[in-house]
C-alpha cells in the first residue's frame, strides 16, 4: 500500500528521508504498484534539455492499477457516485467491477473505429461518468487523452485538436448545466469545419436526447459503438514515458501550451499526493467539485482516486443551482467526508449568505479543501466555520497542471494550519525562492520567486510538438530549476505563501489566462487597433480581466461595442475569458522600445492611481492621466 503520513513528526522523517535519498523513496511508493516489468533505473535527468525521465524501462498500464487490482478485494464497492444536474433525477453509480466493464467496452469500440496506441483523441464533454470512462478507455488501449473544457468556444476547439492532430473527437450531444441547456454538438460541429482534417470519428454521447445533426459520415453515436463491444479488453502494455495525456493551459503568449504527461511517475506521484492530502481511508466518500477539463479533474476525480481504490463523486451541475445551497446538500446526502473545491466558489457562495449553510448536516466532512488560486483569509475563516464547524482542517493546496500533483499544502490534520498558506511541501518535492538575480534566499521569513530544484515524479515532461517552448517557458529562466511563474513567502516557521503570477497570466477562478491569448480574440474585432489586458483584485473570482482598447475611430456607443467585443472573445476562446471591464482609450503606456508598461495598468486597473511612478521616460507620458481619468470616471 502507499505510504500515508499519520503525523506531523512522521512527516518531518518521511520529507527529510525524500530529499536525502529520492530515488530510494519513490522506488518504494513505486513498488506497490503492479508493473509488467520492473524500472531498469528510477530517475534520468536534467533541467536543460529538459530531459526528465522516472521508472526508466518499466512497463505498466495505469488502468490496471486504478481497476483491475482493485477487482478482487473491492470488486462491489462504489469507484464512481454520479450527482446529476438536476437535484431529484437518480443518482448513478459504477462499482469498480461495472467501471471495468464499462471501460473495457469503450476500449474496445475505440479500437474497432481505428484508434491505436499513440493516437490522439480529444474530448469536449460535460461532467457526466462517460467522460471518465472514454478517458480511462484511451489509458487502457494507450490512446493519448486531450480534454478540453466543454466552455471553450469552437475556435478554441479546433485550435486544440489541430496542435495534437486528434484522430477522433467524443462529446455529448448537450449540456445540461444549471438551467442551461448547452449545445456541446454544435460547437464540435463549428470547430469541424476550421481545417480539422485528422478527425477521422466524432463518438456522440447521448446525455440529454437533444436533437442534434448527424449527417456528417463521421458522425456515431456512442452506445451504438459501445454497448455491443465485449466487457474484456486486454490492458496495452505501456512504457513508463509513454504519453499519457496532453492538457491545454493557457501562456503568456497567445497559443495554448499542450502540457504533456506521461504514465508511471504520473500514476505513483497522484496516488501518493491524493491519500496524503486529502487521509483517505477505505469507505469514505471523496468529492472533488473540478472539472475534468482541467488538471484538477484529471488527478483528483479520476486518477488520483482511482489509484487508491477510493469512491469518487462526480457533479454535473453548478454550486448555485437549484439554489445556493446545492454543495452542501450534496454533501449531506452522499455523506461526503472529504471535499474539495475552489475559493471562487467558496467565495460566490460566502456572498448568498449564510442561510444557504443552515440546516445541512455536514458533521461527515473530515478534511475541507481548496485549489486553484491561493484563499483570502475572510473566505477560509467562512469555510472553517461555516462548512467545517472548526471541525475540519482545510487543506489549500498549491499544484499546477504542469506539476501534475499537489505540491505545497496541509495533511489532512497532520500539519499547522495558517490561513493564506499553503504549507509545507510533500514529500519529494524540493522549493526554493530567488530573487530576480537568481540568488538563492537562504533561510525563513524571505519573499521571492518560486522555484523547484529537484524533479518530482509527475512534472511536466514537455510541450507537445515544441520543446524548446518547454524550455523557454519552465527552465530557462534560472539554471537548473523549474521556474512556477508564481511569487511566495516563506514564513518564520517554513510554510509557504502563494502570492501569485509574475508573468502576464491572469488567474480567473483558479483558471490561467494568457494576456497575449485575450488580446488576440480583442483585436479580432474590426474596430479595434490594439488591445492591453491585465488582472485586478476581484471579490468573486480572485482576479478579473479588465481590457485598455484603441479604436480605429471615435466610438459613439461604447456600450454596443463593449458587446460585441464580449461576443468576439466568447467566440474566439468562450465565456471564462470574457473582460470584466473594457475601458475605451486613444493610447497605451509605452516605452520608447514599443514595450507596454502592464505595472501602469495594473496599478490604474487595481485602483491604485496615487503613486504610478516615474512616467517622463514613456514614449507618450500624456496618455497615463487620460486612462487615470478614464477608470476613475468609470468606478
Amino acid at each position: 500500500m502507499t505510504l500515508q503520513i499519520k503525523s506531523f513528526e512522521e512527516y518531518k522523517e518521511v520529507y527529510k528521508r525524500s530529499v536525502e535519498d529520492p530515488e530510494g523513496f519513490w522506488a518504494e511508493q513505486a513498488a506497490t504498484f503492479n508493473w509488467h516489468k520492473k524500472w531498469d533505473k528510477v530517475l534520468e535527468w536534467n533541467f536543460r534539455e529538459p530531459k526528465i525521465e522516472w521508472f526508466v524501462g518499466g512497463k505498466l498500464n495505469i488502468t490496471e492499477n486504478c481497476l483491475d487490482r482493485h477487482l478482487e478485494s473491492r470488486g462491489d464497492q462504489v469507484a464512481i457516485l454520479f450527482e446529476p444536474n438536476q437535484p431529484d433525477a437518480p443518482v448513478q453509480t459504477y462499482t469498480y467491477k461495472q467501471l471495468h466493464a464499462a471501460v473495457c467496452k469503450t476500449a474496445n469500440a475505440l479500437k474497432a473505429n481505428g484508434i491505436k496506441k499513440g493516437d490522439r483523441v480529444c474530448f469536449y464533454m460535460p461532467m457526466v461518468p462517460e467522460l471518465a470512462i472514454g478517458v480511462l478507455a484511451c489509458a487502457r488501449i494507450g490512446a493519448v487523452h486531450s480534454v478540453v473544457f466543454a466552455g471553450f468556444s469552437a475556435q478554441a476547439l479546433a485550435d486544440r485538436i489541430k496542435d495534437s492532430s486528434c484522430k477522433m473527437v467524443i462529446c455529448s450531444d448537450y449540456n445540461d448545466r444549471g438551467a442551461k441547456h448547452i449545445p456541446v454538438k454544435t460547437v464540435v460541429d463549428e470547430a469541424l469545419t476550421m481545417d480539422c482534417d485528422s478527425i477521422e470519428t466524432v463518438l456522440v454521447h447521448k446525455n440529454t436526447n437533444g436533437t442534434v445533426d448527424m449527417s456528417d459520415p463521421r458522425c456515431k453515436w456512442w452506445h451504438e459503438e459501445v454497448d455491443s463491444q465485449s466487457p474484456v479488453c486486454e490492458a496495452e502494455v505501456m512504457d513508463a514515458e509513454d504519453m499519457l495525456f496532453i492538457l491545454y493551459t493557457s501562456g503568456s503568449t497567445g497559443k495554448p501550451k499542450g502540457v504533456v504527461h506521461t504514465c508511471g511517475g504520473y500514476m505513483v506521484y497522484t496516488s501518493f499526493s491524493f491519500k496524503n492530502v486529502f487521509q483517505y481511508q477505505d469507505g469514505d466518500i471523496y468529492w472533488c467539485t473540478a472539472d475534468i477539463g482541467w488538471i484538477t479533474g484529471h488527478s483528483y476525480i479520476v486518477y488520483g482516486p482511482l489509484l487508491a481504490g477510493a469512491t469518487t463523486v462526480m457533479f454535473e451541475g453548478v454550486p448555485t443551482y437549484p439554489d445556493s445551497g446545492r454543495f452542501w446538500a450534496v454533501c449531506e446526502k452522499h455523506k461526503v467526508n472529504q471535499f474539495y473545491t475552489a475559493p471562487t466558489a467558496i467565495r460566490a457562495l460566502m456572498a448568498q449568505g449564510d442561510k444557504w449553510t443552515e440546516g445541512y448536516d455536514l458533521s461527515s466532512i473530515k478534511v475541507l479543501g481548496t485549489v486553484g488560486e491561493p484563499i483570502n483569509e475572510e473566505a477560509w475563516e467562512w469555510y472553517n466555520e461555516k462548512i467545517g464547524k472548526g471541525n475540519a482542517p482545510i487543506v489549500d493546496t498549491w499544484w499546477q497542471t504542469e506539476t501534475g500533483g499537489i505540491m505545497i499544502s496541509g495533511l489532512g490534520a497532520h500539519s499547522p494550519m495558517k490561513p493564506t498558506y499553503a504549507g509545507y511541501p510533500l514529500p519529494g518535492i524540493q522549493p526554493c525562492l530567488l530573487d530576480s538575480d537568481g540568488k538563492l534566499l537562504e533561510g525563513n521569513d524571505v519573499e521571492g520567486l518560486l522555484c523547484i530544484k529537484f524533479p518530482w515524479p509527475s512534472m511536466i515532461r514537455t510541450t507537445y510538438g515544441d520543446h524548446e517552448r518547454c524550455r523557454q517557458t519552465y527552465f530557462s529562466a534560472f539554471q537548473d530549476m523549474y521556474f512556477t511563474g508564481d511569487g511566495s513567502r516563506r514564513d518564520k516557521d517554513g510554510m509557504y505563501r502563494i502570492i501569485g503570477r509574475v508573468d502576464d497570466v491572469i488567474n480567473v477562478s483558479g483558471h490561467r489566462m494568457g494576456t497575449a491569448e485575450v488580446e488576440n480574440a480583442i483585436n479580432e474585432h474590426p474596430k479595434v487597433v490594439e488591445s492591453a489586458v491585465v488582472g485586478y483584485p476581484h471579490d468573486i473570482k480572485g482576479q478579473g480581466i479588465y481590457a485598455y482598447v484603441i479604436t480605429a475611430e471615435p466610438v459613439a456607443d461604447e456600450e454596443a461595442l463593449r458587446k460585441e467585443i464580449l461576443a468576439v472573445v466568447t467566440r474566439e476562446i468562450g465565456p471564462i475569458a470574457k473582460p470584466d471591464k473594457i475601458q475605451i482609450v486613444s493610447g497605451l503606456p509605452k516605452t520608447r522600445s514599443g514595450k507596454i508598461m502592464r505595472r501602469i495598468l495594473r496599478k490604474v486597473a487595481s485602483g491604485d492611481t496615487s503613486n504610478l511612478g516615474d512616467v517622463s521616460t514613456l514614449l507618450n507620458p500624456e496618455v497615463v492621466d487620460e486612462i487615470k481619468d478614464g477608470a476613475l470616471a468609470k468606478s
